[in-house]
């Protein structure tokens, strides 16, 4: 069981870092507004991403990290596994906040600007913060990987030494 959280836990990690990556490069390269067909588009690409890559891994990794918190008794005592926990949480809430709300929200006005349902002069507002946060997310998703294969101690040492 254990094999199997940790192979899974990689996986979903892999997805999500993967995502947020793709995330990045399609904000970075998103053609302009006035190529309403363009931008709709790549707008559409980047909420299908959202939906079946980055959400999913997302999930993957929350569930197999607290299954295996939960199965492996060595871990309830380890500081940086509950930080790589409150680490999660926080990738978790920011992901679903600042990458994936923002991301199937503007493709679906996109998609109505496309129809003629909405203004086209209100899409692509959010392009800087989407990437800012984004950005964060994939830095924070970072440093829980390197929590997981560093394993620092978070225990206070006390002097030993005689006076």
């Amino acid at each position: 069981m254990r094999k199997a959280l940790k192979f899974l836990h990689t996986i979903g990690g892999i997805g999500l870092t993967g995502a947020l990556v793709v995330q990045l490069l399609m904000l970075q390269n998103m053609p302009p507004v006035d190529s309403l067909v363009a931008y709709a588009t790549a707008r559409g690409q980047m909420g299908l991403i959202s939906q079946w890559v980055l959400f999913p891994s997302l999930a993957i990794v929350l569930v197999s990290g607290l299954l295996s918190m939960a199965w492996t008794d060595a871990f309830h005592s380890q500081g940086w596994a509950w930080m790589k926990l409150a680490l999660g949480v926080s990738v978790f809430e920011g992901t679903l906040i600042a990458v994936q709300g923002p991301a199937t929200r503007e493709a679906a006005r996109a998609a109505q600007a496309l129809a003629g349902e909405l203004d086209p002069t209100l899409l692509g507002l959010t392009a800087s913060s989407e990437w800012k946060s984004t950005l964060v997310i994939l830095g924070v998703a970072i440093a829980n990987v390197v929590l997981a294969v560093w394993r620092p101690r978070f225990s206070s040492k006390k002097s030993t030494a005689a006076l």
